[in-house]
């Protein structure tokens, strides 16, 4: 069958599938997003330009990441449980397009509530965003590499490890990783630690292209993403073809 017409097919299949899923996740996504910028900002008196620049651009990026690490993973672990799994690798369809389908379905249900929490972020801090032209680039890298990874592990782990390995990192990512504060707030070995972890950089490359530094954009990050990107999207079409 033809790539892009089994892509097409996939689409609409996942999305008839989860008719009923998807807006909730969506609902959950943008709560969550939204929710820090308003949230964080009653927990912080005297909110500086610093912070609310920290905050307004962290709650796009962990928008992406709980969507991609967490809810995606769970969902893939309730196919497990379900069949729906091993009735996905017995369609006669490239693998890589039921991974494209699904891709394309988390990124579609991650952008409004990334769009929300900007606008009410510029809003809340009154913040002047220079926004660069590679901004859709990077949204677009951190919310495949963040589906890639949560894939890779919950494809690659059983069912009650993915779902709990996904809650452990929400809390990570949203009480002990550098998205929403500088990393220098941290202790020292944490802060190592988050140098080999593709979260502190999924928030820069948002940040960094929502806010372009005087310096300009700095490569790092995308770069470490892209290598995490290619081997979540490796591990996960590894057992997506692996024969029971």
């Amino acid at each position: 069958m033809n790539w892009l017409r089994s892509y097409g097919l996939l689409v609409r299949w996942s999305a008839v599938r989860l008719k009923y899923l998807l807006p909730l996740m969506l609902i959950v996504q943008t709560l969550l997003a939204v929710g820090i910028v308003i949230g964080f900002a009653f927990l912080i008196p005297g909110i500086d330009q610093q912070t609310a620049l920290y905050l307004s651009t962290g709650a796009p990026a962990l928008g992406l990441i709980t969507v991609g690490m967490v809810l995606a993973p769970q969902l893939v672990a309730e196919t497990k449980t379900s069949g729906t799994f091993e009735y996905n690798r017995t369609l006669p369809v490239p693998r890589s397009a039921i991974l494209a389908a699904d891709l394309s379905i988390w990124l579609v249900t991650s952008l409004p509530g990334l769009v929300l929490s900007l606008v009410v972020a510029a809003l809340r801090f009154d913040l002047s965003l220079r926004i660069s032209a590679f901004v859709v680039p990077a949204v677009l890298l951190v919310a495949v590499t963040a589906t890639a990874v949560g894939y890779a592990i919950a494809y690659a782990a059983p069912p009650s490890v993915a779902s709990l390995v996904s809650q452990v990192i929400v809390f990570f990512a949203l009480m002990f990783s550098p998205v929403n504060f500088p990393a220098d707030r941290l202790p020292e070995w944490l802060q190592v630690v988050h140098q080999f972890l593709p979260i502190q950089y999924m928030a820069d490359a948002i940040r960094q292209t929502l806010v372009v530094p005087a310096a300009g954009l700095n490569p790092v990050p995308f770069l470490v993403l892209a290598a995490w990107c290619v081997f979540g999207l490796a591990v996960t079409l590894k057992v997506m073809t692996r024969r029971s």
